[in-house]
């Protein structure tokens, strides 16, 4: 990333604190929750940041003493609610299953076979497909070291600790929207 110096100084003037989502208001769900209890909660969530409402892309997972032990993305979650028996294929064999020049009946995913095994999948634990948290910044960090957490580690969201906890979370369009006033 190219800016000139008086960009760097505003930007650094900028923290981490200044531009993240409070804990309170991100999703949040406790490790034993099922991956159906975590369809939930994102299905009902949306995130109020700067004007702008979205829908998370991940929920923040929790330890029963609220540390932070991951993250469930809305992809992880669906790579567990995926079949067992769609697991073990063969990629091929899959790629024929859902073809639909091949079959142009393929059943309904929420019916036949493959609903009934996303319903048994949907009580896996959130536990057993979160990702763990590979990277934190700090509440007095600048948006500088932010943007570099976020780009060197290919994260979308870092968590946010203030005296080693975790206050809040830094989302990729939150800092882009930083980025923008700067530029614009």
């Amino acid at each position: 990333m190219i800016v000139n110096q008086k960009e760097f100084v505003v930007m650094a003037r900028h923290t981490a604190g200044d531009i993240m989502i409070p804990i309170e208001d991100y999703p949040h769900i406790p490790y034993w929750f099922t991956l159906r209890q975590a369809v939930a909660e994102i299905e009902k969530s949306s995130i109020d940041a700067s004007g702008r409402t979205s829908l998370p892309r991940a929920l923040l997972v929790f330890d029963e003493k609220y540390n932070l032990v991951g993250m469930c993305r809305r992809r992880d979650i669906l790579r567990g609610l995926e079949p067992k028996f769609l697991r073990t294929m063969g990629v091929k064999h899959r790629e024929e299953i859902f073809d639909l020049a091949t079959d142009p009946n393929l059943v309904d995913i929420s019916e036949g076979k493959i609903g009934k095994a996303m319903q048994e999948q949907a009580e896996t634990k959130v536990s057993e497909v979160m990702a763990p948290i590979i990277s934190t910044v700090d509440f007095s960090d600048h948006l500088a070291k932010v943007i570099y957490k976020l780009l060197s580690r290919d994260l979308y969201m870092i968590p946010v600790l203030k005296d080693d906890k975790v206050i809040g979370v830094v989302r990729t369009v939150d800092v882009f929207h930083e980025i923008a006033k700067i530029l614009l």
